[in-house]
């Protein structure tokens, strides 16, 4: 499942790395970019909900016409959850906000999360000086290209890419002239090859990583 962004379309495109539900944290740092909702995009890297305090409000960006957001292995777990009425995994890993909703908060929330059944797993935005690649944990091949099949369990989960990476092996990929990530909570940034991990722990107390693609 692939979504491509046309860069012409939009004044100015934003990265996001992993909310986690720090929606007052995203808010403060668009507006410190002077984001505009009319003219430019924020897509997000995966992760929106969890453990954060704000995991409702951030789901609900899903509603507005300048956010696009890929699926991320939180998203999967909350959507497993529901489908198979067993919570327990769900909230070990975050998801015990649910449970804390009101009768009406927790209906809209079984709704834009049956809603994620549509997102993405990558989002390709081809901008006038560059072919961007987002999935959230990794690309698992060697190779991009539109459309290919790949994994889409290790498009969510896998860490290994990033294990190699920091212990010196570094595995590239062609196809594209960056790929994002995120998933993992990192210190800072990292950056290798054409190869950019951008989850810096937010919820955590680290900072909100948000890279400008355009």
């Amino acid at each position: 499942m692939y979504q491509r962004v046309e860069g012409n379309t939009w004044q100015h495109i934003w990265l996001t790395g992993d909310l986690h539900g720090c929606f007052a944290l995203l808010m403060s740092a668009l507006k410190a970019r002077q984001f505009n909702p009319y003219k430019d995009l924020l897509i997000s890297v995966g992760d929106l909900i969890d453990r954060g305090p704000d995991s409702l409000k951030c789901l609900e960006l899903l509603e507005e016409k300048w956010v696009l957001a890929i699926r991320g292995n939180h998203e999967q777990m909350a959507m497993d959850a529901l489908t198979h009425q067993q919570l327990s995994l769900w909230e070990l890993n975050g998801g015990e906000w649910f449970e804390r909703c009101s009768p009406s908060e927790r209906a809209a929330a079984r709704r834009l999360l049956q809603a994620c059944e549509a997102l993405p797993f990558i989002i390709e935005v081809v901008t006038d000086a560059a072919t961007h690649v987002i999935a959230h944990a990794d690309y698992p091949a060697a190779h991009y290209r539109w459309q290919q099949t790949v994994d889409w369990h290790r498009v969510l989960w896998d860490r290994q890419r990033l294990s190699d990476h920091l212990a010196g092996q570094h595995h590239p990929i062609d196809g594209a002239d960056h790929f994002w990530f995120g998933h993992t909570p990192l210190r800072h940034r990292y950056d290798v090859l054409n190869q950019h991990y951008i989850d810096t722990g937010a919820v955590f107390g680290g900072k909100l990583t948000l890279v400008q693609l355009q």
